[in-house]
Formats: C-alpha cells, structure tokens, sequence
C-alpha cells in the first residue's frame, strides 16, 4: 500500500486536532524558542579557545583538556535519556524553562571557577540545561507549530548554529579586552533573555490545562495523551539515532583533529585554525535547506547520499593532500553534516503527536550523543596506535556507511506512532504500517 506523505497528511491531521487556543501567542512562543535556541552551543564553543589561558589560571593540563571536550557529548545524551519522563512528568514548557535556568546559572558559575573540580561541575550543569533544550524543543514546534514545521525548524536551527560559531569567534576578543571570566560569563546574558519569553509560555499552558480542566468532560477537545511511548521498539527511532550520532560523531572528530592533521603535513596553526572556520561555515548554510528538503520530498534519502558522499570526498582530499586546497576539503567535509539539521527535522516529520516527538527526540539524541562520545576519542587513539592517519579515516569511512543505513530508515515516508501500533497488532497477523 503507498503511503501518504507524512508532511501533508500529518499537517492536515495535526492542525484539524488541535484546538484553537494552542494558537494564541505563537510569536511570543517563537521568540521564547530561538533565544534558548540561541545559546545552546555557547557553553561549548566559548571555552575551547580559552582552555590554554584558563589551565594557566586555574592549573591543568591536556587531560582535562579531553575531559572537558568530551562533556558536550556526554551530558546531550544524559539529557536525552532523561528529558521525555522529565517533561512528562512536569510538562514541556516547564522543563524547558527549568533548562533555561540551569543553563543560565552553570554559565554564570562557571565562570567563577577557582578549580578543576568546580570548572567542571558548572559546566556539567549548564550542557545538561542546553541538552535539555536539545531534545524539548522539537515536540514544543510539533505542539504550537505543526502547520509551520520547516519554516520554523530552519529558524531555530539556524539560531543554534549562530550560536556555535559567534561564541567562537568573539571569545578571544573579549578575553584580551577583559578576560577569560568575563569572556565565559558573558553568555548567560542569553538564557537570562529567553526567562521573560518564557515565564509568559509556562503560565498560558497552565491557564489552558486549568481551563480545560473545568469543562465537563464532553467539551474538552481531544488530544492527545502525554504517555511514555516504546520508541525502541521501531526501526524508525533506530534510524534517527544511527543518523543523528555518526553525523555529530564525524563532525565532533573533524573539530578536534583537523589543526592536527593540516600542521602535521606541515601547514601553519592560523591555517588549521581558519580551516576549522571554513569547516563550521560552510556547516551553518546547511541549516537553511535541510528542512526544506525534508518537507518537500516525502523520501529524502537520495539527499542523504550525496551528503555522505561529501563526507568520503572531503576525508580522501585530508588523507592524501591536505595541503593542495585544504579549504576545498573543509567544504565537502562541512557539506556532510547537512544530514544533522535532517535529523532534527525528520523528528517532527516522522510523528504524529508532540508526545511521539519528544520520545524519539529523546531516545535519538541521547543514544546518538553517547555514540558520538567515542569520536574525537577513538579517532585520536587510532593515529597513535598507527602513527598515521589512514585508519582513523578508514573509521570514520565506515562511520558514513553506518550513518547512511540510519538514514535510510528514518527517511522513509512512515509515522513513529503507526510503525509502532502495527508491530503492537500483528503477532501472527499481516503488519499495517
């Protein structure tokens, strides 16, 4: 049996069932949505330039310095194992106004940090906030945006894009005119933003839930139940979490070791550096057409292809002539990760209800986090093992095949909810999915 284009009709669906005051206040809803959106990366990308300046402070050395680059990763996937019960529990708004708290506040501790211990504490506290806002807000854009899902999924996207690369790029700035506290601190102004939106989204959903808790129980608008769903029990889940891990596990890896691989062949630090640059750039302009791409084609997996063929190119270009155009291979390797704003919006694309979407933002991303986890690391223990780079990018050659076969699953034009109902019904019968 063909199946719908599960844009179209689960827009249709979607919009017919929800009730017309979700509606109210949507602009309030999005702003409340892109400034959190914004500082979600600032706690990872305004410390690495300061690591050298902040060790010399405080006194460590580089295995803190692995520590420390590996705690993104590790706490993204704590929040995602623990994000869906929580928002169930308290409701999404609320946890993700708590998360704009705890990301405000481990920002603005950390940048007190006197020791190793409470550098690393605070930062735990403000990446689990950011985590947190990583796995919330698509089912909040499935809730109050069904009928805008691209639209605003490039547009909150895009601010969290904007927020890996300005950390970045003002961090050193701003040390030299203040100083390294000042310069971490500063980022809380962010989430501090995002509490005013926010406050006024947490107390409308809770005057709705009052309101319609006072109708008599056949006027209440059907909705859907904010219940625990068996996610892992779909390939679909599986897909996203293979697809969203490799491609945050290639890109982690390419981070960490590309200065590496450029200085090793003999180029300058200022030319890894400014390949980096080129590499996250070129990253960014790939948040303004993924969602389009998965609205308007129902299968976009022949997308995904070309994207990890991107990928395989700009990895040969590293390994065999690093030096010839090195800013070329930044630019294919930066085209590959296209296939992570996809999974983000695929989230939302791939469920019918915001309950759907945050289990499988959840499971996805919390799984894909921890499996990135071992990129940088594994990458780097290869070429010492090796004494050469051939087999680190022989692994993550690999790692394109098994992003590709992710894809491949969370791609096809089905819903999470449906696949999981017909694997429920059919022990012994035909699966309807």
């Amino acid at each position: 049996m063909t199946t719908p284009h599960p844009t179209a009709a689960g827009a249709t669906q979607n919009r017919s069932a929800i009730p017309s005051h979700v509606w109210r206040g949507r602009a309030i809803v999005l702003i409340a949505l892109i400034v959190f959106a914004f500082s979600l990366r600032t706690a990872v990308t305004s410390i690495t330039p300061l690591l050298g300046r902040i060790s010399d402070d405080i006194g460590f050395g580089t295995a803190v310095n692995g520590v420390i680059g590996m705690l993104p990763t590790l706490m993204f996937g704590l929040a995602g194992v623990l994000s869906p019960g929580l928002g169930r529990r308290f409701g999404i708004e609320q946890f993700t106004f708590v998360a704009v708290i705890l990301t405000g506040v481990g920002l603005v501790t950390r940048s007190f940090a006197t020791d190793v211990w409470s550098l690393l504490i605070t930062s735990c506290i403000a990446l689990f906030g950011m985590g947190v806002g990583n796995i919330l807000i698509p089912p909040l854009v499935k809730r109050y945006f069904t009928d805008r899902i691209a639209t605003v999924s490039t547009v909150y996207i895009t601010f969290v894009q904007l927020g890996t690369i300005i950390p970045a790029a003002v961090a050193v700035p701003a040390a030299d005119a203040a100083d390294w506290r000042w310069s971490l601190g500063m980022w809380a102004l962010v989430p501090l933003l995002a509490v005013f939106p926010w406050v006024w989204v947490v107390r409308e959903r809770v005057r709705t839930r009052r309101s319609m808790a006072d109708l008599p129980a056949d006027a209440r608008p059907a909705a859907a139940p904010d219940t625990r769903l068996p996610v892992w029990r779909g390939s679909i889940a599986w897909g996203l979490a293979l697809m969203f891990g490799m491609t945050s596990l290639m890109t982690y890896a390419m981070f960490t070791w590309i200065p590496s691989i450029i200085e090793d062949a003999g180029g300058s630090e200022s030319l890894g550096g400014t390949t980096v640059a080129v590499f996250s750039a070129v990253g960014f302009i790939g948040t303004l057409v993924a969602p389009t791409l998965c609205a308007r084609f129902a299968n976009p997996f022949p997308f995904a292809i070309l994207f990890g063929l991107c990928w395989l190119v700009g990895f040969s270009g590293f390994l065999w002539a690093p030096l010839t155009a090195p800013w070329l291979w930044a630019l294919f390797c930066g085209i590959g990760p296209t296939t992570f704003p996809m999974a983000l919006t695929l989230i939302n694309l791939r469920t019918r209800t915001s309950a759907g979407s945050s289990s499988i933002s959840g499971f996805g991303q919390g799984v894909g986090y921890l499996l990135a986890c071992a990129g940088p690391l594994l990458f780097g223990v290869l070429h010492d093992a090796t004494g050469g780079w051939a087999v680190p990018f022989g692994f993550l050659t690999a790692t394109v095949g098994v992003m590709l076969v992710g894809a491949w699953f969370i791609c096809r034009p089905r819903y999470l909810e449906d696949q999981l109902l017909g694997e429920e019904r059919t022990l012994g019968e035909e699966r309807v999915v």
